[in-house]
């Protein structure tokens, strides 16, 4: 094997790697929110509360889960907002017009996929940077969305379907479920498959990763396909936790999935982070929030102060991991 081979090509990821450590730190600082939490209000730790709570925090879980697998390539994907948007009217549409909320989620789960797939296809065959490929995406859908939906509101869908998002299992909301399966899958793909390990090889040095015989361009779509799907998975659960959809749905979206991605420990420049950090990422970014509305804070104050966190895991992530090297 070849040294560029050796490079591209790292030993599997172990629990105790440095991705791991920085896990670690992400809890402790959660269990702090959670304890200045409960000092500061006595709501923080009721049963409804800490349920809402997980319930928030899979919502953003399920958009920035394969948003991750971008960034772990170095890419990014700032379409998944609107491709929320788009996958849920349209999965509504067809649930409002046949009556079948399995061919909804169906449509919606497509939909999404097909957004990802494009925006790969812009990225691979195209060679547009990502920044660029999906905010152009972004707009093309939103452009699609509010033209599709023409200023109109569903609603109304069947009980079953609206279950998904609102309906509760031996006492835990269904979305917190649906969150525990995707949160396995997505760190046994990342941490423990062969295409796992090929999407952090292409992330850390991508001529190496090409060199060294790893199918660079069909990972990537792989990424961008998951994202989208992902995104589209979202829509399902926003759909049917609203019990309705408009086109500016997932105008809210994108930048906290971004936020949870980077508080979660997964660096920008490609080849470093985790999915259950990505968890532990919604989770923090989603308890400061409830925080905020238990103790008061207006709502002005919210994007505030979700950039200085961001700003600020971004900067310790850099500081701490400049120190380990």
């Amino acid at each position: 094997m070849t040294d560029i081979s050796k490079e591209a090509m790292m030993p599997p990821r172990s629990f105790l790697s440095q991705d791991a450590v920085q896990v670690f730190y992400r809890l402790l600082a959660a269990l702090l929110i959670c304890a200045v939490l409960a000092v500061l209000s006595d709501s923080f730790l009721s049963l409804g509360n800490i349920l809402n709570v997980l319930r928030q925090a899979s919502l953003t879980f399920f958009i920035a889960s394969g948003l991750t697998l971008v960034v772990l390539t170095a890419g990014l994907d700032l379409s998944v907002g609107a491709n929320v948007a788009l996958s849920a009217c349209i999965a509504g549409t067809v649930i409002h017009k046949t009556g079948s909320p399995a061919l909804g989620i169906l449509t919606g789960l497509a939909c999404g996929g097909l957004v990802g797939l494009l925006n790969g296809i812009m990225v691979t065959a195209l060679r547009i940077p990502s920044f660029i490929a999906t905010y152009g995406m972004l707009w093309v859908l939103n452009g699609l969305t509010y033209w599709y939906m023409a200023g109109e509101t569903l609603h109304g869908f069947p009980a079953g379907f609206r279950q998904i998002g609102s309906g509760y299992l031996f006492g835990l909301p269904i979305p917190v479920y649906l969150l525990l399966v995707f949160l396995g899958i997505g760190t046994l793909f990342a941490q423990r498959t062969i295409w796992g390990q090929e999407i952090y090889a292409i992330g850390a040095n991508p001529v190496a990763a090409r060199l060294s015989g790893i199918p660079v361009a069909r990972r990537l779509l792989l990424v961008y396909a998951v994202s989208g799907t992902m995104a589209g998975l979202a829509s399902i659960i926003f759909l049917s936790r609203l019990n309705s959809a408009e086109a500016d749905i997932g105008e809210s979206l994108t930048l906290p999935a971004i936020a949870a991605v980077l508080i979660g420990g997964t660096s920008l420049f490609g080849g470093v982070g985790t999915v259950f950090g990505t968890f532990i990422g919604a989770l923090i970014l989603t308890l400061v929030l409830n925080g905020m509305n238990l103790l008061s804070v207006s709502a002005n104050w919210q994007p505030l102060v979700t950039g200085i966190i961001v700003i600020l895991a971004v900067w310790l992530d850099m500081k701490t991991r400049r120190r380990a090297q």
